[in-house]
Order: C-alpha cells, then sequence, then structure tokens
C-alpha cells in the first residue's frame, strides 16, 4: 500500500494491549477453574488438560488451532490468482487430514491411554534413535508453522500500521506466552474458544458486506459480473475459458496436491493435534475431530471466496489501496490480498477487523505450537534421558522454560526469514518437501503392527533426502538457477511435495522384504504411564514407579475399551467416506467438465458457503456452552457465593459433591502386578 491505513500506535495497542489482555483473561479463567472446579495446574494438566476435555470444545480447539494466518491469508491468495477454485481446493486439501486424524486419535486413546506426545510411542516402539529422528520432525513442523504465524503476521502488521516487522514478530507471542505458562493446554482450549467466536463474527462481517451491503459489489451477482469483465481483460492462464469461475484450473490443481501434502504433514507430525486428542475424553475423540474438521471446511472456503474474490473485483476502483496499480506478485506472496480486499471494502474499520481477524488467528495457534513443544521437551527430552525421576514441580518448570524459550527463538528466527525475504507464501509450500517424509510411517506406528524399527527408522530420513534432491534439481532443470523465486515456484515444490510423501511407502516395502516384518505387541505401549503429581506437595511423588518393570500397565476402564474399540470401526468408515466426498466425488467431476458457474450457479455456492458457516458457528460456540452449562452454573454461583461473602457456602458444597469437582480422566494409575491392584486416586490417596 501507497499510504497506511492505520496508524502504528493502532498496531501496538491491539498487539501489546489486545495480547495482554488476553493473558490476563486466561490467567483470571485459571484462577476460576482452581477455585470453583478445583482444577489444579499439575504437570499432567498442563500437558494434557486433564485428558477429560468433551466434544464442543475439541472440534473448538481444532478449528482455532487450524485457523492459522495461512488459512486466511493464503487461501485468499488462491483465489486472487485462480479464482473460485482456490479457496475450495485451499480448503478440500487441507480438511481431509484432520478428518483423517481421527482414526490415529483413537487410536492413541486406544493403545496409549497414558502418552504425553505421539513421540512417546515411537520411543516405546523403536527405541531411542527412531526417537530422535521424529523429534527432529515434530519439531520442525512446530518452527515451521510458527514462522509462518509470524512471518505472515508481521508482514498484514506491517502493511496496515506500518509497524515494525522485527518488533511484530517480538511483540506478536508475547501475551500468548503469558498465559499459556499460566494456564497450559486448557488455557490454550478455552482461549481457542474465544478466539473463534470473534473469528466467526468478523467473518460473517466480511461476507454479508461484499455480498449483501456494499455499495459497490452488494450481492454474488455483482461480484460474478465483476469477475467475467475482469476475465475478458485479463485471463487466467491454464484456466477453463481464462474464467476465474471455473474450477478448471492448471495452477489450482498444482496447487491443490502440494497442499493435501504438506498438511498430511502439518497435522500428523505436529504434537499441537495429538495434544488435543489426548485431552478429549474417549468419547470425545471421533467426534470432536471429525466436526472440528468439517466446521473449518467453510471458513477458508468462504473467506477466500468472499475477501479473495472481492480483491479481484475491487482492484481497479478508487477505493481500492493499491489503485491504479494492482498487486505485485510478492505482495501476493506475503498475503496481503486479503487486508488489500478488507481496506477497499470497510475501509479504516476493514483495516481494524483484518488487524483483529489475523490477531486472534495468530495468537490461538501459535499457544497450541507453545504447549506442543513443551510437552516434547518436557517428556520426550527431559524426563526420558535427563531426569527420568523428575517430579511434577520439576516437570512444570521445564514445561514453562520451554514456552519461554520457544517464543524468544522463533521471535528472532522469523526477523531472520523477513531479512532473507522468505515469506508466508514460501513456508507454505517448502513446509511438505521438509516434514512429509515422516508423515506414512509415523501413521503405520499405530496401524500397522508389522512395521519394523529399520523401516521406521530409514523411511523418513532416506524420503527427506530424496525430496530435497527432486526439489533443487527440478527448480535447477527447470528455472536454470537457484533463487527464492525459482525454488518457490509450482512445479519444483510440487516435485518436492510428492517425492517427500511417497518415497517412504517404496523404503517400507524394501525393508519390510529385507528386514521381515516386526509382529509388534501394541499391549506395550500402555507402559507409557501419567506422571503421578501430587497436588499438595508436588516437590514429591506419590509413587516412584519402576520404568522397567514390564508387569506394570496403565490401566484402562473397560467401558473405555470398548467404547474407543467401536469409535476406531466407525472412524475408519466416517473418515473415509469424507475424504473421498472432499477429494473427488465433490470437485472432480467439475474439474474434468471445465464448467464455468452461471450466475446463478455462483450465488448458490456462495449461500451454501453461508448457512455451512452458521452451522460450524454452532458446532463450535454453541455446543461448547451447552456441554458445559453445568460447570458454568457451578462457577457463577460460587463467583456470586464470593461477592456477598458466602465462601463457607461454597466450601461446603464443594466438599459434599466432590462428584461434580474437576475429575481428569486417565489420572489414576493401577498398576496390576499379580493378585494386588495399587490405584492412585483423583484425590492422590493409596489404596490397596
Amino acid at each position: 500500500m501507497s499510504e497506511h491505513p492505520l496508524s502504528q500506535g493502532m498496531g501496538y495497542g491491539i498487539v501489546v494491549g489486545l495480547g495482554l489482555a488476553f493473558s490476563a483473561l486466561m490467567i483470571f479463567l485459571t484462577w476460576a477453574l482452581k477455585r470453583y472446579q478445583k482444577e489444579v495446574v499439575t504437570s499432567e494438566e498442563f500437558n494434557t488438560a486433564g485428558r477429560s476435555v468433551k466434544t464442543g470444545l475439541i472440534a473448538t480447539a481444532v478449528v482455532s488451532s487450524w485457523t492459522w494466518a495461512a488459512t486466511l491469508l493464503q487461501s485468499s491468495s488462491q483465489a486472487y490468482k485462480n479464482g473460485v477454485s482456490g479457496p475450495f481446493w485451499y480448503a478440500s486439501g487441507a480438511t481431509v487430514q484432520i478428518i483423517l486424524f481421527a482414526t490415529l486419535a483413537i487410536e492413541l486413546k486406544r493403545k496409549a491411554p497414558g502418552a504425553h506426545t505421539y513421540l512417546e510411542v515411537i520411543r516405546v516402539r523403536y527405541g531411542a534413535i527412531t526417537h530422535w529422528i521424529y523429534m527432529f520432525f515434530g519439531v520442525c513442523t512446530n518452527i515451521l508453522v510458527t514462522a509462518m504465524l509470524l512471518t505472515g503476521g508481521s508482514a498484514v502488521l506491517n502493511d496496515l500500521t506500518g509497524m515494525s516487522t522485527v518488533a511484530a514478530c517480538f511483540l506478536l507471542p508475547f501475551g500468548v506466552m503469558i498465559y499459556t505458562i499460566f494456564g497450559g493446554l486448557k488455557s490454550t482450549i478455552l482461549s481457542d474458544y474465544i478466539h473463534t467466536i470473534i473469528l466467526m463474527v468478523m467473518i460473517l462481517l466480511f461476507a454479508f458486506t461484499t455480498y449483501s451491503t456494499s455499495e459497490t459489489l452488494g450481492s454474488p451477482g455483482a461480484v460474478w459480473e465483476k469477475l467475467v469483465e475482469r476475465a475478458a481483460v485479463a485471463p487466467v492462464s491454464g484456466n477453463a475459458e481464462g474464467s476465474y469461475l471455473t474450477m478448471r484450473s492448471k495452477s489450482g490443481g498444482i496447487f491443490f496436491v502440494i497442499n493435501i501434502i504438506g498438511n498430511f504433514g502439518t497435522v500428523f507430525l505436529d504434537n499441537g493435534y495429538w495434544n488435543k486428542a489426548i485431552a478429549a475424553s474417549p468419547a470425545a475423540a471421533l467426534p470432536g475431530y471429525v466436526l472440528g474438521g468439517l466446521s473449518w471446511f467453510a471458513i477458508p472456503w468462504l473467506t477466500a471466496t468472499t475477501m479473495g474474490l472481492a480483491c479481484l473485483a475491487l482492484e481497479g476502483t478508487p477505493s481500492f489501496p493499491t489503485y491504479p496499480n494492482p498487486l505485485s506478485a510478492s505482495q501476493v506472496s506475503a498475503g496481503l490480498v486479503l487486508p488489500n480486499a478488507a481496506v477497499a471494502l470497510l475501509g479504516r474499520s476493514g483495516a481494524v477487523c483484518t488487524l483483529l481477524l489475523l490477531f486472534i488467528a495468530i495468537t490461538s495457534a501459535t499457544s497450541s505450537e507453545l504447549v506442543s513443544v513443551s510437552s516434547i521437551f518436557t517428556y520426550d527430552i527431559y524426563k526420558t534421558y535427563i531426569n527420568p525421576k523428575a517430579s511434577g514441580n520439576k516437570l512444570i518448570f521445564v514445561s514453562h522454560s520451554c514456552v519461554f524459550l520457544f517464543s524468544l527463538i522463533m521471535s528472532g528466527f522469523s526477523v531472520g526469514l523477513y531479512y532473507i525475504g522468505i515469506g508466508m507464501g514460501y513456508l507454505y509450500l517448502l513446509m511438505g518437501v521438509i516434514i512429509s517424509s515422516a508423515v506414512i510411517p509415523a501413521a503405520l506406528t499405530l496401524l500397522w503392527k508389522g512395521q519394523n524399527v529399520q523401516a521406521a527408522t530409514i523411511a523418513p530420513v532416506a524420503g527427506f533426502c530424496c525430496a530435497l534432491i527432486a526439489w533443487l534439481t527440478t527448480a535447477k532443470g527447470l528455472e536454470g538457477d537457484l533463487t527464492v523465486d525459482t525454488t518457490g515456484s509450482d512445479m519444483p515444490m510440487l516435485a518436492g511435495n510428492v517425492v517427500a510423501l511417497l518415497s517412504p511407502l517404496l523404503v517400507i516395502a524394501i525393508c519390510t522384504l529385507i528386514w521381515k516384518p516386526s509382529s509388534f505387541d501394541f499391549k506395550e505401549l500402555r507402559k507409557i504411564k501419567p506422571v503421578n503429581d501430587n497436588p499438595e506437595d508436588s516437590n514429591d511423588p506419590v509413587m516412584e514407579v519402576d520404568e522397567d518393570d514390564d508387569s506394570e500397565y496403565v490401566y484402562q476402564d473397560p467401558k473405555e475399551t470398548e467404547l474407543l474399540d467401536r469409535y476406531a470401526k466407525i472412524a475408519r468408515i466416517i473418515c473415509l467416506v469424507l475424504a473421498v466426498s472432499f477429494l473427488l466425488i465433490w470437485p472432480i467431476p467439475m474439474y474434468g467438465s471445465s464448467y464455468v458457474f452461471s450466475k446463478k450457479f455462483f450465488t448458490g455456492w456462495v449461500v451454501v458457503g453461508i448457512i455451512w458457516i452458521f452451522l460450524s458457528s454452532f458446532v463450535v460456540c454453541i455446543l461448547p456452552l451447552w456441554q458445559g452449562r453445568y460447570g458454568l452454573f457451578y462457577a457463577g454461583r460460587g463467583m456470586y457465593w464470593d461477592i456477598t461473602g458466602q465462601s463457607q457456602k461454597l466450601r461446603d458444597w464443594q466438599d459434599s459433591n466432590p462428584e461434580k469437582m474437576h475429575k481428569p480422566q486417565g489420572s489414576g494409575l493401577e498398576m496390576l502386578d499379580g493378585e494386588k491392584v495399587i490405584a492412585i486416586t483423583d484425590t492422590n490417596e493409596i489404596k490397596k
């Protein structure tokens, strides 16, 4: 933009002021949960949220965590470049991973109910060397996702307010770090809920402005007419009839493949999604992830169909910020399509809405990444290799330290990317090249007992090397030089992503033929045990557990086991049907027919998106309130008693109704040793 629509003070005010306000709110909620629900933030609670989160909040957490800066910015850029196909390719190519992940979430709950990270499963099954390899890919995933959040967010802040990009990179995670340290995963999930409500309101505001109230546009028909006019003047290369109103798009199809492959790695290897699977109660894991995936689909689809197409329709009008010049390729890659469209539609109000929208998308996803990395360093490195007998107090100190250090490191790393010219769009395409080689062997760890240690160890490393070779040699061969622009073009990224995901299949097959399939007993994963925190004196664990004692297993209620076994079968069917629908049944006939949308069809397309976002809003905004209505009532009544000086009533009621207090799932650890059963109860009393 030639001029910034907002002042630097506005940028700093939103980033610092709103960040601290959210921190204060989350700290208050953490205190309220302790006061009125007797939730104590032990190391288990910090990293697993008590393993008792219900369906609505799990769906909300999935939606919030998967709504990055890239969800809103990159999808809008795809709409700008490819038309109506871009939003769909983005949404469908990133929804199926969440839905398919429901199967792995159930398998983790079934086979390793005491796990804190999926990497603990890798260690138990394959040993230390393989464990470190997958930790590398897991942490790389967290680094890339966080870097995209900060580079995309800082670029938008600089574009709208003139705020220093360097300052934005350091200040964006500041407030998130504070409330994550205080509340851990539960604080993250609660903040996800608040963020998601704001997100839905902003998306509906943009949609209704574009398709209903805008003086320039004001209806789907008016947007359709503008897109037809633009295609006549500047047709899209590779699109059917050069139109922006067709699913037949060569560039869109290439992005679709890259998007699918890259996002498999982002979901399956990001410990943040495993954190939420672990946090879910057994009954909530499957419906939470399926509803979360279906709810999320509408967010990039409608946002980009609104803002990306509005940008195309308004770019040549005086209200557009860069008028009379179009957006440059670097601005599109940096994700500036959405903010420019918002300013063209709503002026300064649009800029403020964009800042708010991006702020909540960035902070909610960043919080998830902080907890993810914290869990890895706490349980997979510190407790496993440095201090296996660490008390809960030490573990939570490590968790807090990791949150702080990772925030600082990623801020510095993002500044470095800014100075060498690497933006969010480049990182998004590169992500699959770097991490996707670990996807298939990681998934097979829980799904197939026959994968041997050699295959699990060699496949991701070999796939990573092959992907780098394919990516760089394709760029060199097609473009003649290796630069940010040439390595970031479509075909090199496509080659690298495809090789990264699929080459491990060949490696696994060869290793299986050479070393024979294993016959792993999944019951071994029950040796992964929760930490025995004592909230009264967390310096001393309640009971030391012999890590080498093969007779000790995490206990799971038979009813929970039966439920999860049933869910495992249902999950496979649901995931297969939805994946085929999103990837084949819906888009492929439209792509193959080269159909160009009529005005009526485009209007229906937009109306379906708006209806879908309303249904998504019900799932992620209303369902959590309904499922938590009793807890909200008890907390509200307790606050009333405190305010009116009747605190004794609160204590008496809590003492007489212990069953209505917070009950972590799986916090009790039963160890089977012959006929003797030792159980640590929720009150940390030892019974024999």
